[in-house]
């Protein structure tokens, strides 16, 4: 089938234009916004997005873009000066990604259904045979079809409540012909891929558990005082806590979400759609129980470290209530989401242990399939890139037992799965602009969006 003319249109869709005219346009075809000052009902019917308008917002979510450039010093005879081995892995996506983790996967919500689009995996190209051919509206469409996993018939809601919806956010997502995205980020691959490069010679960072009186987090025996290689001395300003790390863990995922919100309204502008991102929920296990995540939980006092004492006084006080949190995903027998800590695996040594092993290989294995996109001496450059000590192997162990044993979950204070942001895409009803707005707020790509991308009517 041939490609609609709007896809031309966004092919040669000037980028300083897509940023000078981005805007959250959140009035959707069939949409109702409350009485008020911009009170209006439409008179239209939803039309839902076609799935070739959906490959291009995934695409630009969390397309496969080819072979990263990991232009790093693997190998150094100056201390300090290496420290390539980093990278988790050498494929690249539309979205950048704190050390190539690319742990963000991205869920799809429409009419249809609700849909898994996985981070990159093994079996996976290089590179989107959307790219790779040149950017063909078929080629895009097939690659977002063969990607995507259905989870669930029909269109996942969380309530139209507070504290799950903020109520200025209800009348307007995740309605009927909408596309909803909600990405979610697996914390425990970041977590152990910075351990290994914390405890590493190059870094050698010492940690603290902040809620048990600056202890060491499980990791004294390393400590330079007591002869082994972490800088434990303050003034050596190599110290953080748990909630320091986690807390930095935590800004890397929410800009990996917030790229994928912002391409797609770059796209989104392109294209003449409507959309706009925002905050998923307030409740932060919302979208996990209504998406079919597996639940952990575990009493407020170990998530707290209370203590014994505390423990007992909550308990008796009916303070000590259970705390849920997700702890990973299936859909009939295959495993979507999987953290790098139990129940997932036995014990946190097992997980740490699996996460080197896949990190490594992604590093030795990946071969990319399109010429002249790697480096030009590809075996020398994997040759060089250094494993882990045996003592950093074991910190890093020693570390993570301590976090589960203390407090029941990894990370600490969040658990493995965590989602902030959320996107919605639709189709603009343009009377309400025109009722309400000067005639600037929707540009000519928007008044032509139909004419363009759905020319059959």
């Amino acid at each position: 089938m041939p490609a609609p003319p709007g896809f031309e249109d966004l092919q040669a869709y000037p980028l300083l234009e897509a940023m000078g005219h981005r805007r959250s346009r959140r009035f959707a075809l069939g949409a109702e916004m409350p009485e008020g000052p911009l009170g209006y009902q439409s008179r239209s019917s939803p039309v839902p997005l076609s799935t070739l308008e959906e490959a291009v917002l995934v695409h630009g979510a969390a397309g496969l873009t080819g072979f990263c450039a990991a232009d790093l010093p693997y190998r150094s005879q100056e201390e300090e000066q290496a420290g390539g081995n980093v990278m988790a892995g050498l494929r690249g996506r539309a979205i950048p990604s704190a050390d190539a983790i690319h742990s963000t996967s991205l869920f799809i919500i429409n009419d249809e259904a609700t849909w898994h689009f996985p981070p990159p995996r093994p079996e996976d190209p290089s590179v989107s045979p959307a790219i790779a051919g040149g950017g063909e509206a078929d080629r895009m469409e097939a690659a977002y079809l063969s990607r995507r996993v259905k989870v669930r018939e029909g269109r996942v809601e969380i309530p139209r409540r507070v504290p799950e919806m903020f109520p200025f956010n209800r009348w307007s997502t995740n309605l009927p012909g909408t596309t909803y995205f909600v990405p979610v980020s697996d914390l425990t691959a970041l977590c152990l891929n910075v351990l290994f490069s914390a405890f590493d010679e190059q870094m050698a960072l010492y940690i603290l558990d902040e809620r048990k009186g600056l202890r060491p987090a499980g990791i004294a025996k390393f400590a330079k005082s007591r002869g082994g290689r972490l800088h434990d001395d303050p003034a050596d300003r190599r110290v953080l806590t748990i909630l320091m790390l986690e807390s930095y863990l935590l800004e890397f995922v929410l800009a990996e979400q917030a790229f994928m919100g912002q391409q797609m309204m770059l796209l989104e502008q392109g294209m003449g759609l409507g959309g706009w991102s925002h905050f998923a929920s307030a409740d932060p296990n919302a979208w996990f129980r209504e998406l079919g995540f597996t639940m952990g939980s575990q009493l407020l006092s170990q998530t707290i470290g209370a203590g014994c004492l505390r423990t007992w006084l909550m308990t008796m006080l009916g303070m000590n209530a259970s705390v849920p949190f997700p702890i990973g995903l299936a859909c009939e027998g295959r495993e979507l989401i999987r953290p790098f800590c139990p129940p997932q695996y036995r014990n946190m040594r097992e997980a740490v242990l699996a996460f080197l092993d896949q990190k490594m290989a992604n590093l030795q294995s990946f071969v990319p399939d399109q010429p002249g996109s790697a480096w030009k001496d590809e075996r020398h450059v994997k040759e060089s890139i250094p494993g882990f000590t045996q003592p950093c192997i074991d910190a890093v162990i020693a570390y993570c037992e301590y976090v589960w044993d203390t407090y029941g979950r990894f990370p600490a204070h969040f658990g493995p799965c965590r989602t902030t942001l959320a996107h919605q895409a639709h189709h603009l009803d343009l009377d309400f602009y025109d009722t309400h707005f000067d005639s600037g707020i929707c540009t000519t790509t928007q008044r032509r969006h139909m004419e363009r991308w759905h020319p059959e009517g």
